[in-house]
């Protein structure tokens, strides 16, 4: 672990926070004065996923305040958008949906194909909006991130910083506070589909408001997460864990830890993300995919609940399997009704009887015995 010097003692003094085996940078702040509060390995540069979303709502916030698009213009699928891989919308080309849409898609749902949707629509091209994104992120102070797409999905140099992230996410929030309610949305529709957040700390952290999670293999699950409690906004930017529940885990604890050490512990603590130098040994990106538990990465980790529904859905379809061949086999044994003249008997099949309306046997006309199913008894109805 590395943890800025000039911050360390007053960190450890001031939070019990242990970090977690193979856990990535991280960083908890002050969202009104940018002031540190606990920091570990914040300048090296990680894959940032679809935290990369930030900074492509953030280019469009600037593009409605500028009079350049509507919140009810159109932005259409085309095939660059309709070929992203998920997470996405799937509309087909051609397929429309509101600025205002868009950008819930994106936030909310974390769609790879609006992302770039809302490129085209902005800067011309996803190429041009690239060249936006990387000028903009140099404007805010960005200065070890580079930007090769809209909406994080991996690809060369693609690579930001969690003070980077901290840049970003203060300056969305401060400029653009119409739109605080977009980052705090747990689920929105399109049409009559429901779309969910990936941000479970809305639902289960008090004060959480906001902002964005993001995952690939390279990268482990990041989060950018807001709490505000008592008028005080924390942000805290988590990255590279092997896990969504302990990437939640180790942000609400960072974020909990805020709040009960704000007042005079931080009195002396001048430390923002803008003063603090990036230390000279601050790595390059790596990759995390052999720690990540998902399937997707190779690494996946049995869930006892989820095995045991697929086992019962399992054995539901084979009994569905097992009625309609029993089903079949019957219909094909019985097209006539019971007690039914079914044609003459083959040489030398005897007679055979049925029950009388009394109950009791009687003699009747010879019933031809129906030919055996392949691997089943062969039985008249």
């Amino acid at each position: 672990m590395r943890v800025s010097s000039t911050l360390a003692a007053l960190l450890l003094a001031t939070f019990g926070v242990a970090r977690p085996a193979h856990a990535g940078p991280a960083l908890l702040f002050d969202a009104s004065d940018g002031k540190i509060l606990y920091a570990e390995e914040m300048d090296d540069q990680w894959h940032p996923a679809s935290l990369t979303k930030i900074m492509t709502a953030y280019l469009a916030f600037k593009a409605i305040k500028a009079g350049k698009i509507r919140l009810d213009d159109k932005v259409i699928c085309t095939e660059l958008a309709n070929q992203q891989p998920p997470s996405k919308i799937g509309l087909p080309v051609g397929g429309e949906l509101t600025v205002e849409l868009a950008l819930q898609a994106l936030i909310v749902k974390s769609a790879n194909d609006v992302a770039v949707m809302l490129a085209e629509k902005i800067s011309g091209s996803e190429l041009q909006f690239v060249a936006d994104m990387n000028a903009t992120a140099r404007e805010l102070g960005m200065t070890r991130t580079q930007f090769s797409n809209p909406n994080g999905l991996p690809a060369f140099g693609q690579v930001t910083t969690a003070r980077d992230l901290a840049k970003l996410a203060r300056a969305v929030s401060a400029e653009f506070p119409e739109y605080s309610t977009y980052w705090a949305m747990t689920q929105m529709r399109i049409g009559k589909i429901r779309l969910s957040s990936h941000n479970a700390l809305l639902k289960t952290f008090e004060g959480a408001d906001g902002l964005k999670t993001g995952f690939i293999c390279d990268s482990g699950f990041n989060v950018v997460a807001s709490a505000t409690r008592d008028g005080r906004r924390l942000m805290a930017v988590v990255l590279g864990e092997p896990s969504g529940g302990e990437r939640n885990i180790r942000a609400a604890s960072l974020l909990e830890h805020g709040f009960q050490q704000l007042g005079w512990k931080q009195i002396f603590n001048q430390a923002t993300i803008d003063n603090l130098p990036v230390p000279p040994d601050a790595r390059g990106p790596i990759s995390v995919r052999s720690t990540i538990q998902s399937w997707d990465c190779g690494n996946g980790k049995r869930n006892p609940a989820v095995e045991a529904r697929r086992e019962r859905i399992k054995a539901a379809k084979a009994k569905r399997e097992k009625a309609k061949k029993s089903a079949a086999e019957k219909s094909a044994l019985g097209g006539a009704k019971p007690g039914a003249n079914m044609g003459a008997p083959p040489s030398g099949t005897p007679a055979t009887k049925k029950p009388s309306a009394a109950g009791t046997p009687e003699a009747s006309a010879p019933v031809k015995k129906a030919p055996a199913l392949p691997g089943s008894a062969s039985a008249a109805p």
